[in-house]
């Protein structure tokens, strides 16, 4: 099997992606870090650009990330210059250097006016082609826990984001619930158009010489190898709950883990934590995957979907 007759295109609402990789919102900034100055995006299926707020953010107390054997732990919180900086100042440069290039945008915020302004914003300015809804923000009116925790809130969310948006959602499922499955059809019933999953896990690690975390803000999100196994599970136990398209995330560093996510159920995916290691893995992955096809005698990286077979 010739490598040019292997398919790696996925077609998602919005997204029109040469192959299934992008990195995870966060890992690659605004497309303006010096990793993504290495080589040339278009070789990615989409970039997904860090969350964006309606005021600028400063994020949570240093020390922010702490690298553990296998995984990382981060409270850096919603670092951003705010929606108008990040259209004019971050977004316009990108799509300028890119006008081909699937961008998602990432939308945060504390309330859920804010995440509507945002979205609104990002939508009406043209230069993206998709949202992905953080709904792991704190809900300051739900005590601070996150908005998607709370199903209710989560369809709510998703209906009135839609009411103002001209591109398609994908919500971002938190793994720090009972029952993702309920989360996920709560977003569906609200009109999202696709789903991406996991966030991170809520996770703690301790200094024992100083007896205190090794966050400045005690507890953060884990990511990375770790998580890979939940992340899994999660993604196949929504995949059997909603015909939603799914963007796995969660521990993928190689093209083999692309193909175990797809197995479990995911249509496209998204690298995170990898970066942290190889500063370019997003690429790597992507460069990697047909040569993971060929072996494996896969002619369509779409026939992958949800086909893992149980025992």
């Amino acid at each position: 099997m010739e490598e040019n007759m292997i398919n790696t295109h996925v077609k998602l609402p919005g997204l029109d992606l040469k192959n299934p990789v992008m990195p995870a919102s966060g890992t690659f900034g605004f497309g303006d870090v010096p990793a993504a100055k290495k080589f040339d995006l278009n070789d990615l299926g989409a970039m997904v650009i860090k969350t964006t707020t309606p005021h600028a953010t400063t994020g949570n107390p240093q020390p922010q990330i702490a690298v553990l054997e296998t995984g990382v732990l981060n409270s850096v919180g919603l670092t951003n210059p705010g929606v108008d900086a990040v259209i004019e100042d971050k977004l316009k440069p990108l799509r300028q250097s890119y006008p081909d290039l699937p961008i998602m945008a990432s939308v945060g915020g504390e309330d859920e006016a804010g995440y509507v302004e945002v979205a609104k914003k990002l939508s009406d300015s043209g230069l993206v082609n998709a949202l992905e809804i953080n709904v792991s923000c704190p809900n300051v009116n739900q005590g601070g826990m996150s908005f998607g925790v709370h199903p209710d809130v989560v369809e709510s969310l998703t209906k009135k984001i839609k009411a103002v948006t001209n591109v398609p959602i994908y919500v971002k499922l938190t793994p720090n619930v009972t029952d993702i499955t309920q989360i996920s059809k709560a977003a569906e019933k609200g009109g999202a158009d696709g789903l991406s999953l996991i966030n991170t896990l809520l996770g703690m690690d301790i200094d024992i010489k100083t007896r205190k975390p090794v966050l400045g803000h005690n507890i953060g999100g884990l990511s990375g190898e770790a998580v890979k196994p939940v992340a899994l599970r999660m993604v196949h136990q929504v995949r059997q709950s909603t015909s939603l398209p799914i963007i796995g995330m969660g521990g993928i560093s190689s093209a083999q883990d692309v193909i175990k996510f797809m197995l479990a159920g995911a249509n496209a995916v998204a690298v995170g934590t990898a970066h942290f290691k190889d500063s370019i893995a997003s690429k790597h992955i992507a460069d990697e995957l047909p040569n993971e096809l060929e072996k494996l005698g896969i002619e369509d990286i779409n026939d992958l979907v949800n086909q893992v077979e149980f025992n």
